[in-house]
């Protein structure tokens, strides 16, 4: 009988591993790079500081990409992995905004008169940077809440019921955020402006700044929902899209699933929401109306339904359409984009990404096909 040696498992070299991830993300590690050198590549070409000029008008419309993208990709894992048709999503969106706005506007600045709230390391003084993590985590409860009252309606209707009653649900915080009981807090109509942000984060002062924080934000979200809809929650999510009861015949509770989907997508659009608060200074009721949510739809399909990859590539779309429309068409680009997007949506059913993702699946099969012709068995 022959004898066999086992070879011991040696541990994998991370160099080996770091390189793998390289070469099959290659494509997104370059987006990334061009994205890190932008603001300096783009003043050097045009001769000017990266904190000034071009470069920094660049910065900011990049900037509101960047939330723009994570806003869509949150409403992608609902609609394009959960199957869940929400036309209020925006009330996490506009809710994370006003929390993050109300802070800085009224609660933070008290607590700094009144002396009460210091906190420092030595002579390194930490109380910006505490105030910053308070007002993260209020976000977070407040959408949180927001995110329970949405599952305890999903778990009741479904549908077209379910949309309508998130619509609903929007329109109810639209009405608050411009009711004139509140005018002091939320500033009614006008809505919150002027909000003292803190100096770090200023993106008027430290637009570079600023603009390196929502591109680290816009990654990292990312990578937590790819993170999400590729876990065995994540698969089960998608499942609950396909076949709801075939879900519940095999053991699973698709409430436990949807509820799952509701928290994250509201924490990363209210996330979204409260870092476009301090983009702007402040948060206005548009932030919370239907409108809002119809945008999000709008990129989604465009940039392809359940892929992450896609509502980015809308957003992208978005950003730049709505720049130089306006330009060339004034008040009615909007009318214009209407019946562009018809054509998209008429030549790319799919979406963008969807599409295309189609497209190369059906060329691998025909490659297959056309190679197994030549096969003997």
């Amino acid at each position: 009988m022959e004898e066999t040696s086992l070879k011991p498992n040696t541990p994998a070299n991370p160099i080996n591993i770091f390189l793998k991830g390289i070469s099959k993300y290659w494509g997104s590690f370059a987006v990334l790079g061009v994205f890190i050198l932008f603001p300096f590549v783009f003043g050097w070409i045009t001769g000017s500081s990266p904190t000034l000029g071009p470069s920094k008008y660049w910065q900011g419309q990049l900037i509101t990409f960047f939330i723009l993208a994570v806003y869509a990709m949150s409403y992608d894992l609902l609609i394009g992995y959960t199957g869940i048709l929400s036309f209020g999503h925006a009330a996490f969106y506009g809710g994370g905004a006003y929390t993050m706005a109300i802070f800085y506007k009224h609660i933070a600045p008290r607590w700094l008169e009144s002396g009460n709230f210091h906190l420092a390391i030595g002579s390194i003084n930490l109380t910006e940077a505490a105030l910053f993590i308070i007002a993260i985590l209020l976000v977070c409860v407040v959408v949180i809440l927001l995110g329970l009252l949405f599952t305890a309606v999903s778990a009741r209707v479904k549908g077209v019921y379910f949309a309508m009653i998130t619509l609903a649900i929007a329109d109810a915080l639209y009405i608050l955020s411009k009711a004139t009981d509140f005018v002091k807090w939320t500033g009614a109509d006008e809505g919150l402006h002027g909000v003292p942000v803190p100096t770090w984060i200023n993106p008027n002062t430290h637009r570079l700044q600023f603009y390196f924080i929502a591109l680290g934000f816009a990654v990292l979200m990312y990578l937590i929902l790819r993170r999400v809809v590729n876990s065995p929650t994540g698969r089960v999510m998608v499942a609950v899209r396909e076949n709801e009861s075939r879900v519940s015949m095999i053991g699973y509770n698709p409430a436990i699933y949807r509820s799952v989907a509701f928290l994250v997508s509201g924490l990363v659009a209210g996330l979204a929401g409260g870092l476009t608060a301090l983009w702007n200074l402040g948060a206005t009721p548009t932030m919370t109306s239907a409108l809002t949510t119809i945008n999000a739809l709008i990129i989604t399909i465009l940039g392809g339904v359940g892929t992450l990859v896609g509502p980015i590539i809308g957003a992208g779309i978005m950003q730049l359409i709505s720049q130089f429309f306006y330009e060339w068409f004034g008040a009615r680009w909007p009318l214009v984009f209407g019946l562009l997007y018809i054509v998209l949506v008429m030549f790319l059913p799919y979406g963008i990404v969807g599409t295309w993702r189609m497209k190369q699946f059906d060329r691998k099969q025909g490659w297959k096909r056309f190679l197994n012709l030549f096969r003997t068995k």
